[in-house]
């Protein structure tokens, strides 16, 4: 559907996005993350026209919209733009900021709008009222049908859930995604939240310094990500020094099974919280690995200070909370599948 290749820009003494190259499947989801002032949103500004790349190439489906210099205007593009708490206009009512750039009769347009009002679940009486006078989620609801309403063979978000609440939010966020992919539309979506990029996306980009770090889908860059700073990025990790051969790292928690049979050496490994397992040591166990000095309890993941016998050295861990610890237990440590291995 689009094609970006070796995109570079730069304002003034700063270069923005470094030879960056994407491609976005029909009808995909791919959400485009990474911290504040990476790149994200230059990106997609360069797709929907509002600024052109110094170089490269954005192909959509097979024609260039900007190539050897010459830029296809934002309004020729088909590209429908979402951006950050839906910038309704406020001089229009509901139904008019949906209708605002449709062609045609008024009968037409009406018919349009009920269409479209009903495709993102929003009530029709809500037409007439003023953009003030709904609630958050209605109001991205409205600018994601005002960007349909021009039939895009393509949608960008730019961080359009950000203002919203926690559990309306995902709401919001799973509700467009279903909507868009009914639509059979392609997807763009910038966010800084980790979260919303696994949740939502078939595709993940990860941005940094202006340049993509790794794509793939969602469970692949949560579960083999490229480095560190990646992998601390997408999630809650526990990275640990180890000495690496023929599969298996040894480090402060034992012997642990890692990703691959080929590194071997002094490297770093990561595993995710929900592959750390605390158990309570019984009578039948064997030898306490270690002793809990401190618990800092947050709902369904805690995090643990634990004392190891051999070693003598404390480390904090997150990982799935237990009602069953308390401070000075021993304990012994448990890891489900592999640890992702750094290879540098």
């Amino acid at each position: 559907m689009l094609e970006l290749t070796h995109i570079s820009k730069t304002f003034g003494a700063v270069r923005v996005l470094d030879d960056v190259s994407l491609t976005i499947p029909p009808g995909s989801r791919t959400a485009i993350v990474g911290p504040s002032g990476s790149g994200k949103t230059t990106l997609l500004r360069l797709i929907a026209g509002f600024d052109a790349p110094d170089s490269g190439q954005i192909m959509m489906q097979g024609k260039p919209l900007f190539a050897d210099g010459q830029c296809v205007p934002a309004h020729q593009r088909r590209i429908g733009f979402v951006p950050q708490e839906g910038a309704l206009f406020p001089h229009l009512r509901v139904g008019e900021n949906i209708a605002w750039g449709l062609r045609g009769a008024r009968q037409a347009k009406r018919d349009r709008v009920a269409a479209l009002m009903a495709m993102v679940s929003l009530d029709a009486k809500l037409a007439r009222r003023w953009p003030h006078e709904i609630s958050g989620g209605q109001q991205q609801r409205v600018a994601l049908a005002r960007a349909l309403a021009q039939q895009p063979a393509v949608m960008l978000l730019d961080e359009p859930f950000s203002a919203l609440d926690t559990g309306l939010r995902a709401a919001t966020r799973k509700a467009t995604a279903e909507l868009l992919t009914q639509a059979g539309v392609a997807s763009i979506l910038v966010t800084h939240d980790q979260k919303e990029a696994l949740s939502f996306a078939s595709q993940i980009a990860v941005i940094r310094h202006g340049r993509f770090t790794q794509v793939g889908s969602p469970f692949e860059v949560y579960s083999q990500p490229t480095d560190e700073e990646t992998a601390l990025f997408l999630g809650d990790a526990l990275i640990l020094p180890a000495e690496v051969a023929e599969g298996k790292a040894r480090c402060l928690l034992g012997e642990v099974a890692v990703d691959s049979a080929a590194v071997c050496g002094a490297k770093r490994i990561m595993l995710r919280p929900e592959q750390i397992r605390v158990l309570p040591c019984d009578n039948q166990q064997a030898a306490p690995q270690a002793q809990i000095v401190g618990i800092d309890f947050a709902g369904y993941l805690s995090s643990l200070t634990l004392r190891f016998a051999q070693s003598g050295e404390s480390l904090s861990l997150q990982t799935v909370t237990d009602a069953a610890w308390s401070p000075g237990m021993q304990v012994n440590v448990q890891i489900t599948g592999p640890a992702r291995v750094f290879a540098r």
